[in-house]
């Protein structure tokens, strides 16, 4: 296996949901929200992921009206006063229509364009690029007893054939983007074979994005890490080891550390 030597780019989150596992209500004021978006910006991120609907295990859906009100004005606010790559994390096709028209370039699906009907036109009518997500079940019940035979070919198969979809569709094979899922219809064990084995998943010639920031993983690994925001070791070894193995994009909360971290490994290099 060939390791990457060049730093991945880091995807800053920005959620404005009352729910987020980790910062939910945090970033419920408006101003609030593009302070700290900006400040993402300034610690390193490259890009920026716009959440206005959570996915945690167990989270309620959000009316499509309610979640555009929640992620619109934020978009339009970033895009008035930085020019870099804004991603809206939404499922569905009104929510992503409404933040490209505000300035959004980038469709991060957890679904993997399968949650209407007219995703995957909407999609390619957009233009933007887009996150094919693994997510086994949905949020509200994927974390209850997850089973896999072999998880690394059933992640691999189904981003593949979600990515096809997508070109038949009329998405440009070059605007695609993979994400493994980590923690979506996942036990610890799942996750760290993933990760473990992510250059299978990059093997199928899309950019990976890797996910994994202060999620549960890290405490089944370090059961005192009870709090997500004590889960920033877990999420800088994970992100390292993620980056090694081919994963060209780091969704991160932490970015500024997040970024120096994956300096230094691309200054020590192989």
């Amino acid at each position: 296996m060939s390791l990457q030597a060049s730093p991945a780019r880091v995807m800053g989150i920005v959620n404005v949901t009352p729910d987020s596992f980790s910062d939910g209500g945090r970033l419920i004021s408006l101003d609030a929200a593009v302070d700290h978006a900006l400040r993402l910006v300034k610690q390193g991120a490259d890009i920026l992921d716009i959440g206005g609907e959570s996915t945690r295990p167990g989270a309620e859906p959000v009316a499509a009206e309610a979640e555009i009100a929640r992620v619109v004005p934020l978009v339009e606010r970033i895009r008035a006063r930085w020019d870099g790559r804004i991603s809206i994390d939404t499922m569905k096709p009104e929510v992503v229509r409404a933040a490209v028209a505000a300035g959004a370039t980038i469709w991060n699906d957890v679904t993997a364009l399968s949650h209407a009907p007219d995703s995957l036109s909407t999609a390619a009518e957009l233009g933007c690029e887009v996150v094919l997500m693994h997510m086994k079940g949905e949020p509200r019940t994927m974390q209850d007893d997850p089973r896999y035979g072999d998880v690394v070919p059933e992640v691999a198969a189904f981003l593949a054939a979600r990515a096809e979809a997508a070109v038949e569709a009329g998405v440009a094979c070059e605007r695609i983007w993979l994400d493994p899922g980590l923690g979506f219809g996942k036990t610890a064990a799942h996750n760290l074979e993933l990760t473990r084995r992510l250059d299978e998943i990059a093997a199928l010639g899309f950019p990976v994005l890797y996910g994994v920031s202060r999620k549960r993983t890290i405490q089944a690994v370090d059961p005192t890490a009870t709090d997500p925001l004590d889960r920033l070791g877990g999420s800088l070894a994970l992100a390292l080891e993620a980056a090694r193995r081919g994963a060209a994009v780091i969704r991160a909360h932490d970015v500024r550390e997040t970024v120096q971290a994956l300096k230094l490994q691309a200054a020590v290099g192989d």
